[in-house]
């Protein structure tokens, strides 16, 4: 089960655990990007689900996962990878408040709705993978972050840590795989240059020079990790946050 699978990071995921063998469950808001990607792992041999659902809402967050069991019988993997920043005024002086907490609930407390749906099976069957995707802003302040996401972000290393201790006894392993700046279409120059009053290219160089391979990384670079934690042999791995980001931040 793959949340915000349409595109970016989680469509990347869902293809390569597609690949590894797995069946797929992917969930996001827009249908279209959920066809196509369904339809390009039930075209290279995988089999998919595609799931509509808004991961801010309580009751819709949950039903991709109970969908899955109900289709499948079983969750055996849970990648909470929704995020992002909720429309909204951030500004911590003059900012409203619908934005801090709309942001905190996309990011932080759907990962919480998906993994207590899951959990119960994962339980039962004696063996998870829960993996939680988080951000540079998960270990520090950011330029380019606004403080709900920061916060939600590093609220999600607590829940890792925490969701690891309790669910270790049930063979379940839950680790965070923070990402740094990559290239998807949730980085918006346009609007990372205006709210730094610089040009779209100034904005860029910021990223490359955060990076210690001065470069973007690419969705796909991020899934060799997380095939590694949610196979077998990552079955000594838990709790942990763990980043594949090029270096940011060193």
């Amino acid at each position: 089960m793959v949340t915000g699978g349409g595109r970016g990071i989680g469509r990347a995921i869902a293809k390569r655990l597609a690949d590894d063998g797995a069946t797929v469950v992917v969930s996001a808001r827009t249908a279209s990007d959920l066809d196509a990607v369904v339809g390009e792992i039930n075209a290279a041999g995988g089999q998919g689900l595609a799931v509509v659902a808004n991961a801010a809402d309580r009751d819709d967050a949950r039903q991709p996962v109970l969908q899955a069991i109900d289709r499948f019988g079983r969750v055996d993997i849970l990648i909470n990878n929704v995020g992002g920043s909720a429309a909204g005024n951030h500004d911590p002086f003059d900012g409203d408040d619908a934005a801090f907490e709309d942001t905190l609930t996309l990011n932080l407390t759907s990962a919480f709705w998906t993994t207590r749906a899951a959990l119960p099976t994962m339980r039962q069957q004696g063996w998870g993978r829960v993996v939680v995707i988080g951000s540079g802003a998960s270990k520090s302040s950011t330029k380019a972050g606004s403080l709900g996401y920061t916060a939600a972000k590093h609220g999600l290393v607590g829940f890792t840590r925490q969701l690891a201790h309790a669910s270790a006894p049930y063979g379940i392993t839950v680790n965070c795989v923070c990402p740094g700046w990559t290239n998807t279409s949730l980085i918006d120059w346009d609007a990372i240059a205006k709210r730094r009053q610089v040009t779209v290219e100034e904005a860029q160089q910021v990223a490359f020079d955060a990076n210690a391979q001065r470069r973007i990384l690419e969705p796909e670079e991020l899934t060799p990790m997380i095939s590694l934690l949610v196979g077998d042999g990552g079955m000594g791995i838990t709790g942990q946050v763990i980043s594949v980001d090029g270096g940011y931040g060193l």
